[in-house]
């Protein structure tokens, strides 16, 4: 409703539209070119290979989105590939960037899911999806290399010009506007980052055709939430090496924003000061991190004369949960459940530790308490649940599909029709790699 596309017809028109097989009036589609650094290793061409972008919109707030099939068909990108999207790929990231937005992460969002009735071959036979996909922009770190490997400096300019009108007019009178634009992109790609890691998220695959300027989680291929806490984590069954594994992400977002000043360094040569922007990442990441960590704790550290020990005490509860291989999410929760009276010791040393330190600061348990529940989740969108949504809507079952978008809407909440949701996975069901969609 805020796109105004709620009076673009019926439901059958609508799947036209979302499925690719009808242009909206005053659509333009295109495919974008971009390249990017795959795990380390620059190619210096590969955009959008089964994307097409409609258009843009403006929102009845005055905000500007990207409208975005994934998985119509071919374009001049595609290569060998047909284009296509088996369903499973788009069920997955509609259930996870919806489950990120309502978790209030930036991220990219799923407008429509579309089953094309078309049979899309790969391993097997598997029935055809397509997704739509809105965004601020679709402008990567990739799409700068893509002009900066050509040496095409009038294309990165007329590219950064764009990016600072979409996403940072007002820098745009400043003297170095491009190295604003930079920290405005270092900024939000590593607080992004710092979130990500405070709900347990791995990306998966950082490469950096798939960070968006804007600071919004893009591309869900191989991501995953953690179960069971474990800081070198990676589900990526093409991960082999452990790049981008969970405790990896900050060292990541660094080394892909140094890809982006070279970028911009065509445009304003002023290398030490990119180099100082750079130098901010770790200290930006840490305050974000932490900030998040001790809020999840329970611990208010405006009272705080001491932040270093608190962080400390986040650094012992991860250790905790590594060590006992407790579940990431259900134990912050299990945590908060420990401020009752009546509760019996659950976690050790580290919970005289921490109950000592919460006791300290004004305020009630029972208020600590809500505080703590209103930032930790007790739903999330868990490996072995997407991946039961995805073999039921492959045999055209959803059922599974919509109590899990329910449930994932509301993160916070208990929600004893969803509780089913919200419980770790039995061994047998542990989901230990994930797939890209390609």
């Amino acid at each position: 409703v805020d796109l105004g596309l709620d009076q673009l017809g019926d439901s059958a028109e609508l799947a036209d539209i979302f499925g690719g097989n009808v242009i909206l009036p005053g659509a333009d589609p295109i495919a974008l070119a971009y390249a990017g650094h795959q795990f380390g290793h620059f190619s210096p061409q590969l955009g959008d290979g089964r994307a097409v972008l409609l258009g843009d919109v403006v929102d009845h707030h005055g905000r500007r989105y990207d409208i975005q099939l994934k998985g119509s068909g071919r374009t001049p990108f595609s290569r060998r590939g047909d284009g296509k999207s088996s369903l499973g790929p788009v069920i997955r990231e509609f259930l996870v960037s919806e489950a990120m937005h309502a978790l209030g992460v930036p991220t990219t969002r799923a407008l429509a899911a579309v089953a094309t009735g078309e049979t899309v071959h790969r391993e097997t036979a598997l029935p055809g999806g397509v997704l739509t996909r809105i965004a601020s922009s679709h402008i990567r770190i990739g799409t700068f290399e893509y002009f900066a490997a050509r040496r095409d400096v009038a294309g990165v300019k007329a590219l950064a010009d764009f990016a600072i009108a979409r996403h940072a007019p007002n820098v745009a009178s400043q003297s170095q506007p491009y190295l604003a634009l930079f920290e405005r992109v270092l900024e939000a790609q590593t607080q992004l980052v710092a979130h990500w890691m405070s709900i347990g998220f791995i990306h998966g695959v950082m490469n950096t055709d798939n960070m968006a300027i804007s600071g919004e989680t893009l591309d869900y291929g191989p991501c995953a939430f953690m179960d069971a806490f474990h800081a070198e984590k990676v589900f990526s069954s093409i991960d082999h090496g452990g790049r981008y594994a969970f405790n990896q992400q900050p060292a990541i977002v660094h080394w892909n924003l140094t890809r982006l000043a070279e970028c911009l360094l065509l445009l304003d040569e002023d290398q030490a000061a990119f180099e100082l922007q750079l130098a901010r990442v770790k200290s930006l990441f840490e305050s974000s991190y932490y900030r998040r960590m001790r809020v999840k704790l329970g611990i208010d550290d405006t009272e705080s004369d001491d932040l270093l020990a608190d962080n400390e005490l986040v650094q012992e509860w991860l250790g905790y949960l590594q060590l006992h291989q407790l579940d990431y999410t259900q134990s912050f929760r299990a945590l908060a459940d420990q401020l009752d009276e009546d509760s019996a010791p659950r976690f050790g040393d580290f919970e005289t530790r921490w109950l000592r330190r919460v006791q300290r600061q004004p305020g009630s348990k029972p208020d600590t308490r809500r505080s703590m529940n209103a930032v930790n989740p007790m739903f999330i969108p868990r490996n072995h649940q997407i991946e039961r949504a995805i073999t039921a809507g492959i045999n055209a079952d959803y059922s599974i599909f919509d109590e899990l978008r329910v449930a994932l809407s509301q993160p916070f909440d208990a929600q004893e029709r969803y509780a089913q949701y919200a419980v770790p996975p039995r061994p047998e069901e542990q989901v230990l790699r994930t797939y890209c969609g390609t």
